[in-house]
């Protein structure tokens, strides 16, 4: 058999600013590169296996285990392929078939395939709709409040930390106390949020979390975490009964080689990234602040920001590409000619992006860029 080229190149990274909110907080660490490079074969963390991934000593991934835990303050830890395997897992041992869970009117699409794939009901608790998209912890009361009173029993409450379209940062402590009070653990989704912002769990009253280590802990992918308070470790890390070392939700293993070694490798990068939180949050604002000096654009979701991804409803972009002969397509090769990725082809209604992790420099370049492209077309 002749295979084809697939085009395995990627120059993305190298050659460009790239804004895909998706991967801004994905990009890996020089020291993350090197143990790419160095646990690149399959099963290259195992040599030292004795039966439990999480074990391992040589390379000391039972150490790393340990300290993701103390990372995000939860008495348990696991690596999963990512947030949504975390979500299925305390989904499948904690809930039966039929049973219902809250969730809310953010929550990414994981969330409704994980609880599909488990056989559950989903009750959403619905944002505040346009233009702020917020997710309040009075909406969880009442949603809470409403079924108890119908007789409902529910199996758990998720909560999505920050959500991917409108980068709204939700209050987990308030909505974790009122799950709480209700008899009912709280399973917080931080895939935006676990490595990109300080994440203590025991303060945002999770009793779960699960975070993406490809989305926002600079780690190669697919790999996430979940951490779990000591409570429920019985309950998700449950044995085998004919594999007594193994763990069923973890399928005995979870990540091996490239993606564990890489977050291993990434996460002293990520403990120092998170002291500059509040400068992303700072750059963002102003950021904001630039696109939102033309008329026509305008941040959707929680203003100001608290996160770095944001949402932009540009009719601006939209009135251009309608005399454009490039249509819709304008303002990719508009931003492609000065070298920044990351907005969809033909999207000019709206368009979600992220600076997180650029310079200064880069930052106001990015945002001198869509200046200059408005005055470009409103001069002519």
């Amino acid at each position: 058999m002749e295979c084809q080229d697939y085009g395995l190149k990627r120059d993305t990274e190298r050659n460009n600013l790239n804004l895909n909110p998706l991967q801004r907080g994905g990009v890996l660490p020089v020291e993350a590169r090197k143990a790419l490079y160095e646990f690149s074969d399959g099963y290259s963390a195992c040599d030292y296996c004795a039966g439990r991934l999480d074990e391992i000593s040589k390379p000391d991934i039972k150490g790393f285990i340990d300290d993701l835990a103390t990372f995000i303050n939860i008495d348990h830890a696991r690596t999963v392929h990512g947030a949504r395997e975390g979500k299925f897992a305390v989904m499948h041992s904690l809930c039966k078939p039929g049973d219902t869970i809250v969730i809310d009117g953010n929550a990414h699409y994981t969330t409704h395939v994980a609880a599909e794939r488990a056989g559950l009901n989903m009750v959403e608790v619905p944002n505040t709709d346009y233009p702020n998209y917020e997710i309040r912890p009075e909406g969880y009361k009442e949603v809470l409040d409403d079924l108890n009173d119908n007789g409902e029993d529910i199996s758990l409450v998720l909560l999505t930390h920050v959500d991917g379209n409108y980068g709204n940062l939700t209050d987990s402590s308030s909505i974790g106390k009122i799950a709480h009070d209700t008899g009912v653990p709280l399973l917080l989704n931080c895939a935006y949020s676990m490595g990109r912002l300080p994440i203590d769990a025991k303060k945002l009253k999770a009793d779960f979390v699960v975070g993406s280590g490809h989305k926002s802990m600079a780690a190669s992918g697919p790999i996430g975490v979940l951490g779990l308070k000591d409570e429920w470790a019985d309950t998700v890390l449950q044995r085998s009964d004919r594999h007594a070392v193994k763990e069923l939700e973890m399928l005995g293993c979870t990540s091996r080689g490239a993606p564990i070694a890489s977050l291993m490798a990434s996460l002293p990068f990520v403990i120092e990234r998170l002291k500059k939180w509040d400068e992303e949050v700072n750059s963002t604002r102003k950021f904001v602040d630039t696109m939102e000096r033309m008329k026509g654009v305008t941040q959707l979701g929680i203003k100001p920001t608290e996160h770095d991804l944001v949402r932009f409803e540009t009719p601006l972009f939209d009135n251009i590409a309608e005399n454009h002969p490039r249509r819709g397509f304008f303002l990719y090769e508009e931003l492609k000619k000065r070298n920044i990725v990351g907005i969809k082809r033909g999207q000019t209604k709206w368009f979600k992006c992220s600076i997180y992790g650029f310079s200064k420099e880069q930052k106001d370049y990015i945002g001198e860029s869509f200046v200059n492209i408005v005055n470009k077309y409103l001069d002519m």
